[in-house]
């Protein structure tokens, strides 16, 4: 497990600091971002993202339901850490997005602090670090969580950009979809969460 880059890092510690911002720059911490049926980019096509931090420097957050053809038990295999753990050695890994893809980032509930966590919300926190993957191993680790492989990143404006050009739908993220939604249904459920029926929007139509 690497730990995140420098850009990052600080994307994800600067969020608090991103109080007031203008409409042109919206904090999106702790949203989804879900891509609009008019979004063909196949790193993004009917995903839903989960925004980690965003302020006017940019924004990174972790794509939640594309899965890999791969399980945890091959991240524990590499990094020589013990199977004894079945449930999480069965544990699906998603492809958080197209920046550095051999990062591992977790999403995790608010149970337990690990060496490079850092709280989202008030329930949600994303962790890099390896001890994390140790206790998990272990059996010890958080009672929720999903494991990616790389993150979705956007240069400072740029994704209020895209959402003024209709590539996303942004809205309160919630944590059981993150965590308890089978990846299939994650887009749907994810508007439908926001109140809308996306198979019904045209490309033509806003973000909400």
């Amino acid at each position: 497990m690497h730990i995140a880059s420098q850009l990052t890092a600080k994307l994800v510690n600067s969020h608090i600091c991103a109080d007031t911002i203008s409409m042109q720059q919206t904090n999106l911490t702790n949203q989804f971002l879900i891509a609009m049926p008019s979004l063909r980019d196949p790193n993004f096509e009917r995903t839903v993202t989960y925004i980690c931090a965003h302020n006017e420097e940019g924004a990174m957050g972790i794509v939640i339901n594309k899965p890999l053809d791969i399980e945890l038990s091959e991240i524990f295999e590499q990094m020589k850490l013990p199977l004894d753990n079945p449930e999480a050695c069965s544990k699906k890994i998603f492809q958080g997005g197209p920046v550095h893809t051999n990062h591992g980032f977790i999403l995790h509930d608010t149970s337990h602090q690990w060496e490079s966590s850092i709280t989202v919300s008030e329930d949600i926190c994303v962790t890099t670090s390896r001890d994390i993957l140790e206790a998990m191993a272990k059996g010890s680790g958080p009672k929720k969580s999903l494991v990616a492989l790389g993150y979705a990143g956007w240069a400072g404006g740029q994704l209020e950009q895209e959402i003024l050009d209709n590539a996303w739908l942004s809205g309160p993220a919630d944590r059981d979809i993150i965590f308890n939604t089978p990846s299939e249904q994650c887009w749907l459920l994810a508007a439908d969460h926001m109140g809308v029926d996306i198979d019904k929007l045209s490309s033509d139509i806003g973000h909400a």
